[in-house]
């Protein structure tokens, strides 16, 4: 029985993540004749048109859109194998693209990735920092292998494994009436403004989870891109937040007068995880490396993790 080929199946994923043959022969450096015959050739193959020709606009049939799903799937678990092939005569070799976001990748990282190097120097690390949300669906779609990420959070048919544990910290500036404490009570976090990181942030999540009572005080006008920023309007005493550990030990509140605590009977803490596709070729690799990780995380991760 005659199949797709690889390289037909993936002119038909690039038309339909273009919606348009010209645009997709140009991504696959091809001309427009040459992708338009291929996708033809599935089609006859397959025996149903996958391409809606009716009118200007580029669509899917229904049929396409289902083989899309699948072979999107074929696409990635192949990648998986040449990645895995070419790995293969060694443990943690060749390209590993990964994923961190933003609240991570600079504090825990510079401790890690130069062991790491030291320890592995056939690995090729590509790293991206970017929002959870973008990196767990260029994960699905295989345009990364591996992404480190801050849990609790869904990830429904994919694998994890948790790194570290990461407390949450209370942060006001040197002047506030919490400031100095070890501990604070819930109750005495009444009437306070709490700052976030913009939307998409996954610690903006974890904050509101650890300081539930502030759900309804947060500011809907000021909003932080980066935990630096946040720390400055704290520092301006804008209000008050909760920052990672492992952040503060890299450095974040050099040269501000922020006072941290711990929320009494209630510690807020995060994990930090490595995820990855079910069933990749490489899930001995990925299991290496959130070993290798662990032995760099501030605390020992949650056994319930």
């Amino acid at each position: 029985m005659q199949l797709p080929t690889l390289r037909q199946m993936q002119y038909f994923v690039a038309l339909a993540d273009q919606g348009s043959f010209s645009r997709a022969a140009a991504v696959c450096h091809v001309t427009q004749s040459t992708l338009s015959d291929a996708i033809r050739q599935i089609e006859d193959i397959i025996g149903v048109a996958l391409v809606d020709r009716s009118n200007r606009m580029t669509s899917l049939t229904p049929a396409g859109e289902l083989a899309l799903v699948r072979m999107k799937t074929l696409l990635v678990d192949a990648r998986d194998m040449v990645d895995a092939a070419r790995a293969g005569h060694a443990p943690l070799a060749g390209r590993l693209r990964l994923g961190v976001i933003p609240s991570i990748a600079p504090y825990f990282l510079p401790r890690a990735l130069p062991h790491l190097r030291r320890a592995y120097p056939e690995l090729r690390l590509h790293l991206r920092e970017d929002l959870t949300r973008t990196m767990l669906e260029d994960l699905r779609a295989g345009r990364l292998d591996t992404v480190l990420i801050a849990f609790p959070i869904a990830t429904e048919g994919l694998v994890h494994e948790i790194v570290a544990e990461d407390s949450l910290l209370l942060a006001v500036d040197g002047g506030h009436r919490l400031a100095g404490r070890r501990t604070v009570k819930p109750a005495e976090l009444a009437g306070e403004t709490l700052l976030l990181l913009e939307d998409g942030h996954c610690l903006s999540d974890h904050v509101r989870a650890a300081a539930p009572e502030l759900v309804d005080r947060q500011s809907e006008e000021i909003r932080a891109s980066s935990l630096s920023t946040l720390v400055q309007m704290v520092d301006n005493r804008l209000g008050i937040t909760f920052v990672p550990r492992i952040a503060v030990e890299a450095g974040l509140l050099a040269g501000t007068d922020i006072s941290l605590s711990e929320i009494e009977a209630r510690p807020a803490r995060r994990l930090l995880g490595l995820v990855w596709r079910k069933g990749s070729s490489r899930e001995t690799d990925f299991r290496l490396l959130a070993h290798y990780l662990r032995r760099f995380a501030l605390e020992p991760a949650a056994e319930a993790a």
